[in-house]
C-alpha cells in the first residue's frame, strides 16, 4: 500500500492487468480482490483484459490446484504457474493472453479511426 500514490500512473491507459498471488495465503486472495477492484473494475476494463496467476512455490502443497475463487474473481481467467513442473504451459497461457490484448487494442483503434472518419 506504500505504492498507492503511484497507482494512477500505473493505471493510466493500461490495456491489461495480470494479478499474481500465492494461493496458499488467504491474505493474498483478499489482496487479489482489492487489486481487481482498483485496477480492473474502477478502470472499466473487461474481465478478458485481466489474468489471474496462482503461483505455486517449489515444494508447496499441491491441493490448491482445485482453487475455487469467489465472485468477482471467478469471472476472470485463472492459470496455475509452477515453474519447476510446467513452465511451458504458463508460457503458452501468457502468449494467448497477450494475443487477446493485442486483438482488443487493434479493434478499439479501428473503431476510433472509423468514428473519426465518419
Amino acid at each position: 500500500s506504500r505504492f498507492e500514490t503511484c497507482w494512477p500512473a500505473l493505471m493510466k491507459d493500461s490495456n491489461g492487468v495480470i494479478i499474481v498471488f500465492n494461493p496458499e495465503l488467504p491474505s493474498h486472495l483478499k489482496e487479489a480482490e482489492m487489486w481487481y477492484s482498483c485496477f480492473v473494475q474502477q478502470q472499466s476494463l473487461l474481465d478478458s483484459q485481466c489474468l489471474l496467476v496462482a503461483h505455486h512455490k517449489p515444494g508447496s502443497a499441491g491441493d490448491t490446484e482445485n482453487l475455487s475463487l469467489a465472485y468477482p474473481l471467478n469471472k476472470v481467467k485463472l492459470i496455475h504457474s509452477n515453474l519447476e513442473e510446467d513452465p511451458e504451459d504458463v508460457r503458452m497461457e501468457l502468449m494467448k493472453y497477450f494475443r487477446n490484448i493485442i486483438t482488443l487494442i487493434n479493434e478499439s483503434r479501428e473503431k476510433e479511426e472509423i468514428s473519426i472518419i465518419s
